[in-house]
């Protein structure tokens, strides 16, 4: 039981990290820089890592939710 939950919560730090990775790849291709007022660099590139850590973590606990879903599908039948 206790091992269990740790290899889930290993899978779910790892798939955290590898969507929060895959964001921050994609955001990178995004040109912010019209809307960014100048001298607020810093506080632009804060706010692109909040934006990245949310969204990666919302579509990692979508991938493990609908993983962990898919494993209950066998106790309807």
């Amino acid at each position: 039981m206790m091992q269990s939950l740790g290899q889930e919560a290993l899978i779910s730090m790892i798939s955290h990290l590898i969507f929060i990775i895959i964001t921050w790849r994609i955001l990178q291709g995004i040109n912010l820089e019209p809307l960014i007022k100048k001298g607020r660099v810093m506080e632009a590139n804060i706010l692109l890592i909040f934006i990245t850590i949310a969204i990666g973590t919302t579509v990692s606990r979508f991938f493990l939710d609908f993983l962990q879903w898919s494993q209950q599908l066998i106790f309807l039948f």
